[in-house]
């Protein structure tokens, strides 16, 4: 390209870019005024050219635009504003829709020195660049996210209410089958209680056999009945089950206690939501502790406990499963069967499965056992939330549930639990 050509050339393209561009001199007086400032200022170059811009323009921000300007010339080196920072420069008018969220062009500026052959800057070139429809897209993002924050905090919201929801359905759960099982408890516990009472009854008797025998040998008038006293009572006798039945009512107490305590662990609310080192063992013991007068008189129970690790878990949850698929299991039953409790490991995994030699789920049924409210029990038998509860408890932990059933021979849920939660791992 020749020099000749050059000028000419550049007039050409600085008429036709779609970017302002306009030069100002160290007094402000405008020297450049190309085609796009015509079109969007309504000024033409032979009005501006020669003339001080801001007299020009009194519009423009002057005191922070000339000291842009001044700094430009004093430090040598180009300067830049945003439209994020100062919309615009020159209040023009662009051609987008009314709707679209700006009422003028926004501009991004840069400042350009024009040096001459000593380096001296001469001059200051200043480039209007349009950056409405980047502003659009940036308002309609803003927009479109703070919209997303705002479901996602409703969404938030929706699912701390559903959690709330689920664990008060649980607790409700929880609590009918504990008033389920009352009556069997109560009967548990009436057993133990009924003959530890006898045996004060007959301890209470034997006191004062031994009392009147005491008595005799203590006084000197009657002293010589002793001996027949002593016959009369059967003291040998009695020595040997004073014994027997201090032994069995302490059994019976310790059995009231285990059975109390088991019903307690089962309940507990205290430490629901407390994820807590739990040998599974202890869980399936103290669920068929609570179930015993449900299960006992259905099945026998079948105990074929593997090496299995502690793991991380909800305890009181995972005993509500344990009990809603005890009971199922026993309920199951037409007459009497065998329930057997069985665990296992492998690798990073622990499974426990529940079988029985019940009635057995048919095909048809088996997609929808997990399902809210569904049940093949008689009316007033099952609320239909038994199974569905314990999925979602299995699912918390981000286990699974197995199941396998033939009609007439039995069924077995296996529960796959991991050893670990990442989850909690993560938040300790």
């Amino acid at each position: 390209m020749s020099s000749a050509a050059t000028p000419g050339l550049l007039d050409f393209v600085v008429d036709r870019l779609e970017v302002g561009i306009f030069v100002v001199d160290p007094n402000m007086q405008v020297v450049l005024w190309n085609n796009f400032m015509v079109m969007h200022s309504g000024r033409s170059a032979a009005e501006v050219i020669g003339r001080n811009l801001f007299e020009c323009f009194p519009e423009l921000p002057q005191v922070w635009l000339e000291k842009k300007i001044r700094n430009v010339f004093l430090l040598k080196n180009y300067a830049f504003t945003s439209w994020e920072q100062r919309p615009y420069l020159f209040r023009f008018h662009h051609n987008r829709p009314v709707t679209g969220g700006v009422d003028a062009m926004q501009q991004s500026c840069t400042f350009l020195p024009v040096k001459g052959a000593d380096q001296v800057v001469e001059q200051v070139c200043i480039t209007l660049f349009d950056y409405t429809d980047t502003a659009l897209y940036h308002r309609q993002l803003t927009s479109a996210i703070t919209e997303l924050e705002q479901e996602k905090a409703a969404q938030r919201h929706l699912i701390d209410q559903l959690e709330e929801a689920q664990n008060q359905l649980l607790q409700a759960e929880k609590l009918a089958s504990i008033g389920q099982l009352a009556a069997g408890v109560a009967h548990e516990i009436n057993n133990p209680v009924g003959f530890v009472n006898s045996n004060f009854g007959a301890l209470e008797r034997y006191v004062d056999s031994l009392f009147s025998l005491i008595d005799a040998y203590g006084s000197a008038e009657h002293a010589a009945e002793a001996p027949a006293i002593r016959q009369r009572i059967d003291y040998e006798f009695l020595k040997e089950d004073i014994a027997a039945l201090f032994k069995e009512s302490r059994d019976g107490l310790e059995r009231v206690k285990r059975i109390v305590q088991d019903l307690r662990d089962f309940s507990r609310v205290d430490s629901s939501l407390e994820w807590q080192q739990t040998n599974l063992h202890t869980c399936l013991d103290t669920t068929l502790s609570v179930a015993t007068n449900e299960i006992k008189h259905k099945a026998d129970v079948v105990k074929l406990y593997g090496d299995i690790p502690e793991i991380q878990c909800l305890p009181s949850q995972l005993n509500q499963v344990f009990l809603n698929l005890m009971v199922n299991a026993a309920q199951a039953i037409a007459q009497h069967g065998t329930l057997t409790l069985a665990t296992g490991a492998e690798a990073d995994w622990v499974w426990v499965a529940i079988s029985d030699t019940g009635s057995g789920i048919a095909p048809e049924h088996q997609k929808r056992i997990f399902d809210p409210f569904f049940t093949t029990k008689p009316v007033g038998k099952g609320t239909g939330l038994g199974l569905s509860v314990s999925y979602n408890i299995v699912a918390k932990h981000n286990g699974r549930i197995e199941v396998e059933s033939e009609l007439g021979k039995g069924t077995t849920f296996r529960i796959w639990l991991p050893v670990r939660q990442t989850q909690v791992d993560d938040a300790s």
